[in-house]
């Protein structure tokens, strides 16, 4: 596996920073290398929100992504400031209900119902990255299924374990749809 750039941006509070160092847990627990960054505006919820992952078999010697492999937009405002940054060829996965002009370029789109299904199928909006773990994770097979699923159970706040697994299989479903 050579290296893989993922970007996850939204919104402070829809929980992309905690999504990139689930991702990384999951990374590590397959045995690969792994490295997240992060960067937010200064307002507490509702400024931009960034979190980079970086996971590789080999040695990480930069930490930063240049161009992602991988973008989530969970915003317009992410879509349109992160796009051109995909690689060709790449992957962009962005929210249908928060992206409604979604980006054009040479990579794979997929517009998925995110927000939604973390509202209405798993029952709380709170969950919205960890559907979207699970959907990125479905498209990309980045890391193991088991693997993301020990690292978000890991890291959620007790009590909220059960909430948690079931938006990481709704996620797994609405990407599953798409393929």
């Amino acid at each position: 596996m050579a290296r893989i750039d993922i970007r996850l941006s939204g919104s402070g509070g829809q929980g992309m920073i905690t999504s990139g160092a689930i991702l990384g847990i999951a990374a590590v627990y397959d045995g690969k290398n792994a490295v997240q960054t992060k960067s937010y505006g200064p307002e507490a919820r509702g400024g931009a929100a960034r979190a980079e992952v970086v996971i590789s078999e080999e040695e990480i010697n930069y930490v930063k992504v240049i161009d992602a492999d991988i973008l989530v937009a969970l915003t317009q405002e992410a879509a349109d400031k992160f796009s051109e940054a995909v690689k060709e060829g790449g992957i962009v996965i962005v929210d249908e209900l928060m992206v409604k002009n979604p980006p054009k370029g040479n990579f794979k789109l997929y517009t998925l119902p995110i927000i939604k299904t973390a509202a209405e199928k798993v029952g709380k909006s709170l969950v919205a990255n960890i559907v979207t773990l699970g959907a990125l994770n479905e498209i990309s097979k980045v890391v193991s299924f088991e693997s993301l699923e020990k690292a978000v159970l890991s890291k959620v706040p007790k009590g909220t374990e059960e909430l948690n697994k079931k938006a990481l299989i709704a996620g797994q479903e609405i990407a599953k749809a798409v393929l």
